[in-house]
């Protein structure tokens, strides 16, 4: 279940720098046990930059809703465990080479990282 997410911490965490929404995706995450994205009946929501492919991933399921528009209007934001993510979504992401967008906002900047950096993270976030 998400934590409560008040209109103004949600405004100004899109404000925030990409260093600074990437560290505060990594504490919530941890403090939370939980990443979401977008899904729709045929899969998880995947974009390319620059040739790569990548899934966008957020601390909380209403800035995930914000991005379900246009061509991504039928998505719905889906919670994954960290724990599940941790075990089985680093080492799946690593091996199709999608790297990841973390916590875009609505301007698409985000910090764009290889599963293996963001399972260190939040590694070390948890201990």
């Amino acid at each position: 279940m998400s934590y409560p997410l008040s209109p103004k911490e949600h405004q100004a965490s899109l404000k925030l720098s990409n260093h600074q929404r990437y560290q505060h995706f990594i504490d919530k995450v941890v403090a939370n046990g939980e990443i979401w994205s977008l899904a729709n009946d045929e899969g998880w929501v995947t974009l390319t930059s620059e040739g790569d492919n990548c899934l966008p991933i957020w601390p909380h399921a209403d800035y995930a809703a914000e991005w379900a528009t246009g061509e991504w209007e039928d998505c719905a934001p889906k919670a994954v465990a960290l724990d599940v993510w941790l075990e089985r979504w680093t080492p799946g992401l690593s091996a199709d080479e999608t790297y990841l967008v973390v916590f875009p906002n609505l301007k698409e900047e985000a910090l764009l990282v290889e599963p293996n950096e963001l399972d260190e993270a939040l590694r070390e976030a948890m201990e």
